[in-house]
């Protein structure tokens, strides 16, 4: 990987690679990137929270342009298959190029593309000599994927450049300019556990096998949620088969749809067969409903060691009713651009702990009062099962401006560059730029970036070739601003 062109990029990206930095684990990365900053001689700073900003004067003549800002975040997705033993918190991504030579991607794990490329572009630019630019500044951000804690940390007055180059997009040839805001709601259920039936016996439900991805990106892929088809499943167990749940867990990150989800119940022991006769319908069913687009998903049941207590009857009903009520998946579409999700829900995560049940979603949507209409849905939907809900994390959404002189330059280099002209988008994915905007009102800002498929899933990768076109793009862009 590290031979590939432009080299000094991606001997940036394979740094990166070596750094374990999920989303809360910032030390580390944080600390490489002021290094590197130091080791090139260029002012670097570090914030409170840990963003990173590193300044590299004009080129010779460029002195009296306007500023520009390269932005990235430095955390990553820890997603990993079920197979794979892998820790993110000390484990190096093990990258590498794909037999065909086209693309990137990691063994069993997410790659990290996701903005390790838009990182290790900047760095890139940082370190090479025959660049030419107005002022730079690079300013990286921490913990973007779990709630854009950096962006929203950042302080008035801070950054100089009056350009704002966001290169955390996923499509080569694509110009964002405007993206979805989101909140965060959760969901708990409180119970006090009773004892398990003499002469029951558990058994471990599980999906396994969806692709999952990107819950701003894959939303509208039709993908499975494993929380979802899981609960189809415990809905007929609890209401046929006298099972009861002991408890559930299912997805892992609030911007990944569900890959994994598993359940342990109680059953009769004469129930047994029956139980896992009816995984087995599910299972047929589920590949059937999914057929083309989920090709390696996976229902086991399986008998363990009995738990001691479950949840109370009238706490697991009112649970199955919540999550079969919850919506999840794509709301609705802008209507002046129909190809576009306006409104989505992602049922991100479940949990059993300290007894309590909790479900977490995200709620993405471009229009303020849409996001504030399904939030409402998904607050009564709990509400009424019992469970005390609350909103968090919210954010606002990137309000796009068609006439910015940014975008137009853009749009001509873009054709100059490659002959044609690129696709001017809207995003359903969250961008920091919108928050980044509060505290900069003025600053003008575009994101774009090479192709990276399924993102938040191990099956990540990014093309080789774009990357290539997207170093030659940045680097024109900076001649011409």
């Amino acid at each position: 990987m590290k031979n590939l062109s432009p080299q000094g990029l991606w001997q940036c990206f394979h740094s990166l690679t070596q750094i374990p930095r999920p989303s809360g684990k910032k030390e580390e990365i944080s600390a490489f990137l002021v290094n590197y900053g130091k080791s090139l001689g260029l002012e670097t700073l570090q914030d409170e929270i840990g963003n990173v900003l590193i300044r590299k004067p004009a080129s010779p003549g460029m002195e009296n342009r306007p500023g520009i800002i390269l932005q990235g975040h430095m955390d990553m997705v820890p997603q990993k298959n079920s197979d794979r033993v892998f820790d993110f918190e000390k484990d190096p991504i093990e990258a590498y190029v794909e037999d065909n030579g086209e693309w990137v991607t990691a063994n069993g794990t997410t790659l990290g593309a996701d903005n390790g490329i838009g990182v290790a572009t900047a760095m890139a630019i940082l370190a090479d000599k025959d660049a030419v630019h107005p002022s730079l500044e690079a300013f990286f951000t921490v913990d973007e994927e779990t709630g854009m804690y950096g962006a929203f940390d950042l302080k008035g007055g801070w950054l100089r450049g009056k350009y704002l180059l966001n290169l955390d997009s996923e499509t080569e040839g694509e110009l964002y300019v405007g993206c979805a805001g989101g909140v965060d709601t959760t969901a708990v259920f409180d119970f006090e556990p009773v004892a398990v039936e003499e002469g029951d016996i558990a058994v471990r439900i599980a999906v396994t096998g969806c692709k999952g991805g990107h819950s701003g990106c894959d939303i509208h892929l039709q993908r499975a949620n494993a929380i979802k088809l899981l609960f189809r499943v415990l809905k007929d167990a609890v209401a046929n088969y006298e099972a009861r749940l002991a408890s559930v867990e299912g997805g892992s990150l609030r911007n990944a749809i569900p890959r994994e989800a598993s359940a342990i119940v109680t059953i009769p022991s004469e129930s047994y067969d029956d139980l896992t006769d009816l995984v087995a319908r599910y299972e047929d069913l589920f590949l059937n409903e999914y057929d083309g687009i989920e090709t390696d998903l996976h229902l086991k049941a399986e008998e363990v060691e009995c738990p001691a207590q479950e949840l109370p009857e009238d706490v697991q009903d009112f649970l199955i009713h919540a999550i079969t009520l919850c919506p999840h998946g794509v709301y609705r579409m802008i209507p002046e651009m129909p190809d576009i999700v306006e409104t989505s829900n992602n049922l991100a995560m479940i949990e059993t702990k300290d007894r309590k049940i909790t479900a977490y979603c995200l709620t993405r949507s471009s229009v303020e009062s849409r996001k504030e209409e399904l939030q409402s849905v998904i607050q009564s939907a709990f509400s009424l099962a019992g469970a005390q809900v609350t909103f968090s994390g919210a954010y606002p959404g990137w309000k796009p401006n068609f006439k910015s002189p940014l975008l137009h330059t853009m749009k001509e280099v873009y054709q100059k560059e490659f002959g044609h002209e690129p696709r001017v988008v809207i995003i359903h994915a969250g961008l920091e730029c919108g928050i980044i905007g509060r505290n900069y009102p003025d600053m003008q800002m575009i994101s774009f970036g090479p192709t990276i498929e399924h993102p938040h899933s191990p099956d990540e990768r990014v093309n080789i070739k774009t990357v290539q076109q997207f170093y030659q793009y940045v680097l024109a862009a900076l001649k011409a601003l």
